[in-house]
């Protein structure tokens, strides 16, 4: 398990972070937390942006407000980042260097956010 700490610290993180959403509002005036630096400064929404407002949603089990915010970072984003994390942990928990991602997984998935970035861009 020794090989597997970054997999670990990366999880201790991401629930340390979800701890900070029970309790802290990213919808508020003034929050703690910051706003999407792409979006702060040019006023484009980025395909990840409104995933720390949809985390905060789900956490507070508000599905409908969840897929307002991000819809696509809910459906695909969310399961994507867990099939990458359980590979990285079961090649780091083995000893072996993390596999690549193929492109058959890769260009989909540029191709989601790119397509993603422009359709909410656009249509907002």
């Amino acid at each position: 398990m020794r090989g597997a700490r970054g997999p670990l610290a990366v999880a201790a993180a991401a629930v340390v972070g979800c701890g900070v959403l029970l309790f802290v509002d990213p919808n508020r005036p003034g929050s703690l937390l910051p706003p999407c630096p792409l979006y702060a400064l040019t006023g484009i929404q980025c395909p990840a942006c409104g995933s720390t407002r949809m985390v905060h949603a789900l956490l507070h089990g508000d599905l409908a407000a969840a897929w307002h915010f991000n819809a696509v970072m809910l459906v695909a984003g969310l399961p994507l980042l867990a099939w990458l994390w359980v590979r990285w942990f079961r090649a780091a928990r083995d000893g072996r260097p993390n596999p690549p991602v193929s492109p058959r997984v890769g260009v989909p998935v540029v191709v989601l956010a790119v397509g993603w970035a422009l359709v909410r861009n656009l249509v907002a």
